[in-house]
């Protein structure tokens, strides 16, 4: 069934629900309010709390979808989508897949230079953005090959672009005539290789809908529930599990900010029952109630019965601190990537929080085998390859059949990342076969790092790894070789990465020699030894 359809059964069902509630804290003044009494305060034609019914959320979708095909667009166009989260996102990515058309979605960190070559790999003719995106699209907007309709979300919209608010405020919203089936192309996603230059991940309606059954079925997520949503709507981590709430039409929270006192406060107001964190989320929670700066009897909590981790690894250490402080919390990590339509094809279960430290099991309708180089499955306890298979695996990388053959062989997908299995089946990441970074959750690829610095008249040669970091899980270090008898300080390296966007600078500078093999190869499992002792992420593993 197409994915579409659950959101027609939901505004059938549950047409006066609140759907999605938005909520921006940066914006609240008074703290002594609560956020729904703030929402009904307005400051300059601001809002501060926002909701909608499932029947907007759908009436919303359609009358994007309808404008849609008014302007040309058709089964098997791209929409390309650039937003922070807002009431707007979900509705325009579900519009999209309305008219038959695929959504792009598009990291908010992008630069001007990455927008343009994601929608030039992705075909997208159409992009819709918000006003974060502004001074980005207009330096491109001129020349980004195949993109005809370019449409602003928010108010004073930019000349070089037309106002999606006033374009689709008098559409139709009867849901198009439209005939989707279960094989037809949904989605694209971004992913990156060891190069840095994404790909273009497609995936199709049953790949969607199998992320939602995943999803329902490993945390039980029931019409009470609701589901606070923090991480960006772009990433298939956080609409993946948002998708289990709206398989059963609960209410999904969008907080705008991830402060531990505006979490904790939306769990309180909202009465949320299901928080997916990040490894540094958490740990700022735990410090700040460790601090004293949070006292959890001021808030209303005893609904929160599971709070997950996922996007990068779990150090067992922050869990046991958790239970200590919320001991009837259930709680779970998932293991997924954009490839496998995000988290869940490997998981921990609620019920296993005794093996804290693995990533867990193969998911619901996933099969995961760890192999050698031939693909051979490998004994228990050695170290290979993971890979997995099930109904929520891309159908390629779009255009590009040579990187898809190198990670899709009869059916199963390769993962990148090399593990080990335990006696009794729960699978541990050992390394990654990528030299990918994850720091608070997000990618960082030390190749991208590496030649941006190469740039700077006294460097000679340079590596990027990750080392271990107790609140962001890794950190990028760059161990720099100086030409001879030139004079560079760290200041100067810090100064000169001013021009790389703020995630992607490194945060440590070590001025050594960089060890190359005889191919001419850096040899980074050197480097991690001297600076970390151990790999990364098995360090942490074992820790």
């Amino acid at each position: 069934m197409p994915i579409t359809e659950i959101l027609e059964r939901n505004a059938r069902d549950f047409a006066d629900d609140v759907s999605l509630v938005e909520i921006n804290p940066g914006m609240i003044k008074n703290p002594r309010l609560t956020w729904k009494e703030y929402s009904l305060i307005e400051t300059a034609g601001e809002s501060y709390r926002n909701e909608i019914t499932w029947k907007e959320f759908n009436m919303k979708a359609n009358r994007f979808a309808n404008f849609l095909l008014s302007r040309g667009i058709k089964k098997g166009d791209k929409v390309a989508i650039l937003l922070m989260n807002c009431l707007e996102w979900l509705p325009i990515y579900f519009g999209t897949l309305k008219t038959g058309a695929l959504a792009v979605p598009m990291n908010y960190r992008y630069t001007s230079s990455e927008i343009k070559y994601c929608l030039e790999l992705s075909e997208a003719n159409t992009l819709v953005f918000g006003p974060e995106f502004i001074g980005r699209v207009e330096e491109i907007c001129d020349r980004i090959d195949g993109v005809s309709q370019l449409f602003y979300v928010g108010e004073d919209c930019p000349t070089f672009a037309e106002s999606y608010d006033k374009l689709v405020t008098y559409c139709s919203t009867d849901t198009p005539d439209i005939k989707l089936v279960d094989e037809d192309d949904a989605a694209i996603y971004f992913s990156s290789g060891t190069t840095g230059f994404p790909k273009a991940i497609l995936h199709n309606h049953r790949s969607l809908m199998h992320a939602c059954k995943v999803e329902q079925n490993h945390h039980s997520q029931t019409k009470e529930d609701t589901f606070l949503c923090i991480p960006p709507l772009y990433h298939t981590g956080a609409k993946m599990h948002w998708f289990g709430s709206f398989l059963v039409g609960g209410k999904a929270v969008l907080l705008k900010g991830v402060k531990p006192e505006w979490i904790l406060r939306a769990v309180s107001e909202e009465e949320c029952t299901i928080v997916w964190l990040l490894v540094p989320w958490a740990q700022d929670i735990l410090d700040a109630i460790e601090r004293g700066d949070i006292k959890l009897d001021k808030y209303k909590l005893s609904q929160w019965r599971l709070m997950h981790i996922g996007a990068q690894p779990v150090p067992p250490s922050l869990i046991k601190r958790w239970k200590k402080y919320f001991p009837d919390h259930e709680y779970d990590t998932n293991y997924g990537l954009s490839e496998s339509i995000g988290p869940g094809c490997v998981h921990l279960g609620v019920e296993n929080i005794h093996k804290v430290g693995a990533i867990g099991v193969p998911g619901y309708g996933w099969e995961a085998k760890i192999v050698d180089e031939n693909g051979n499955e490998v004994a228990k306890e050695d170290v290979g390859e993971l890979i997995v298979k099930g109904p929520g695996v891309m159908k390629c990388y779009y255009n590009d059949k040579k990187a898809t053959d190198e990670v899709l062989k009869d059916g199963w997908l390769y993962t990148g990342d090399m593990a080990q299995m335990d006696s009794d089946g729960f699978i541990y990441l050992v390394d990654r076969k990528k030299d990918v970074i994850i720091s608070g959750g997000e990618n960082l690829y030390p190749v991208q790092i590496e030649d941006f610095l190469r740039k700077h008249d006294a460097i000679n040669d340079v590596a990027v790894i990750g080392l271990p970091d107790q609140r962001l899980g890794e950190i990028a270090a760059a161990i720099i070789q100086l030409k001879e008898g030139a004079v560079c300080s760290e200041a100067d390296i810090e100064d000169f990465c001013r021009d790389l966007p703020r995630y992607k600078r490194p945060h440590k500078i070590i001025f050594a020699e960089v060890p190359r093999n005889p191919t001419g190869k850096i040899e980074k499992p050197k480097l991690r030894k001297i600076y970390c002792g151990e790999s990364v992420v098995a360090t942490q593993i074992k820790n």
